[in-house]
C-alpha cells in the first residue's frame, strides 16, 4: 500500500510541476492497488470521541458536514478548523484539496495550532516561508482514502500510511483507542473521525503532526 502507482504519480507531478503539492474503497480497496490499475483508494466508516452523527453526516464544530460538499468547502464550514483554512488558503493549496481526489485528510483543530508558539505560526504564514508552510500541510495529506476502520486495521498489521510530502505516518492503538504517530515520534489524538465529503474523508486531530524535516 506504501508503492506509488503510476496514476497517482503522474496525479503529484502534475501538481508539482503547476506549483502546487497534493496527492476509494476502504482499506481493502487500497490493498488492491498493488496489483490493480491503481486508480485510487476510499470509503465512510463513522468513529469519533467528538462526533455527532445524522442521517445527513456527521457534525463538526457545530456545522452539519454534507458528503456532496468537497473536503475545502466542509471545513470552512466549520468552527473549530478556522486555522487550518487559512493556512490551506496561504500555502496556495485550495485547488488542490479541491480535486477529485481521493485524499484522506488529518486536519489539525484549532486549538491544534494553539499549541504551537505564537511566534512559530507566524513565521509559517510569512511569503518567503510558503514552502515550508506547504511541506507541513502536505505532511497531512495521504492520497487515497482511509476511514478509521481502514485505519485501525493497518494499526493492528504495523503498516504506516505514505503522505504527499513524502514522509510516514503511522496509525497505531493506545489503550483501544486509534491514534496516529508522526515522523518525530509524537502521538497524535483523533477528536473526530470519519468526515465524508465528495472528494474523500477528513479525520480531525488535536496536535499538528511534524515531518521529520
Amino acid at each position: 500500500m506504501e508503492t506509488r502507482n503510476n496514476k497517482m504519480g503522474v496525479m503529484v507531478a502534475t501538481l508539482v510541476i503547476g506549483g502546487v503539492l497534493g496527492g476509494i474503497g476502504g482499506y481493502s480497496a487500497g490493498a488492491s492497488m498493488k496489483s490493480s490499475d491503481n486508480a485510487s483508494m476510499m470509503s465512510p466508516s463513522p468513529s469519533s470521541s467528538m462526533m455527532s452523527s445524522s442521517a445527513d453526516g456527521t457534525t463538526v464544530g457545530g456545522a452539519r458536514m454534507v458528503k456532496d460538499k468537497d473536503i475545502v468547502d466542509n471545513a470552512a464550514a466549520a468552527s473549530n478548523v478556522k486555522t487550518l483554512v487559512s493556512l490551506v488558503k496561504t500555502a496556495g493549496l485550495v485547488d488542490t484539496l479541491k480535486m477529485s481526489g481521493p485524499f484522506t485528510v488529518f486536519g489539525p483543530n484549532d486549538d491544534a495550532f494553539a499549541k504551537l508558539d505564537t511566534a512559530t505560526l507566524d513565521t509559517l504564514q510569512k511569503p518567503e516561508n510558503v514552502g515550508l508552510l506547504k511541506n507541513i500541510l502536505t505532511y497531512h495529506v495521504i492520497p487515497g482514502t482511509y476511514t478509521s476502520a481502514d485505519l485501525k486495521v493497518m494499526a493492528q498489521k504495523g503498516e504506516s500510511l505514505t503522505s504527499v510530502q513524502g514522509e510516514k505516518v503511522m496509525p497505531v492503538m493506545k489503550n483501544n483507542a486509534l491514534m496516529l504517530m508522526d515522523a518525530k515520534g509524537n502521538s497524535i489524538e483523533i477528536e473526530t473521525a470519519d468526515v465524508i465529503s465528495s472528494n474523500g474523508v477528513t479525520h480531525v486531530i488535536k496536535s499538528v503532526m511534524m515531518p521529520a524535516k
